[in-house]
C-alpha cells in the first residue's frame, strides 16, 4: 500500500500495523477457536480446519471488509487536516487485506504442520518410555 501511494514508512504507518495486528489476532482465533473445538468434539484436524474455514470464511471477510471500507475515506480521500493519518490508514487497510489472506491459508496449513509435529514427538516420547533403556 505504501509503495503504491508513495509514502514513506513513518511513525503513523507503524501505529496503523500496531492496530492491524490486534485485527489479525482477532481473526485468527476466530478461526482457530472454531476448530479446536471441532477437533475436541472428535474431528480429524484436517476436517476441523476445512470446516472451520467454510463456516468462519463469512465472519473474517466481513471484519476485512468493513474495517477497510471504514478508513477508505482516510486512504483514497485524505486532504487538509487529514492528510497526516493518510499512511496510518494505508497500513491498516492494505495490511489487513494481505492478512486476511494469509490468514485463511497459510494459518490452517501452519496449524496442521504444528499439530503433525507435536503428534511425532509425541509418539516418539511415548516409544522411548516403552522401550527398555
Amino acid at each position: 500500500g505504501h509503495i503504491l501511494f508513495g509514502y514513506n514508512l513513518q511513525f503513523l504507518s507503524m501505529i496503523g500495523f500496531l492496530a492491524l495486528t490486534g485485527i489479525v489476532v482477532n481473526d485468527s482465533l476466530i478461526l482457530i477457536d472454531f476448530a479446536k473445538k471441532k477437533m475436541a468434539d472428535g474431528e480429524d484436524c484436517f476436517d476441523a480446519l476445512v470446516e472451520a474455514g467454510r463456516v468462519r470464511i463469512r465472519p473474517i471477510l466481513l471484519t476485512t471488509v468493513t474495517t477497510f471500507l471504514g478508513i477508505s475515506p482516510l486512504i483514497f480521500f485524505a486532504s487538509g487536516q487529514t492528510a497526516f493519518l493518510s499512511p496510518m490508514a494505508v497500513s491498516l487497510g492494505f495490511g489487513l487485506i494481505f492478512a486476511t489472506m494469509l490468514i485463511l491459508v497459510v494459518l490452517p496449513c501452519f496449524y496442521m504442520i504444528a499439530d503433525d509435529l507435536r503428534n511425532y514427538t509425541s509418539a516418539k516420547i511415548r516409544s522411548m518410555k516403552e522401550s527398555p533403556a
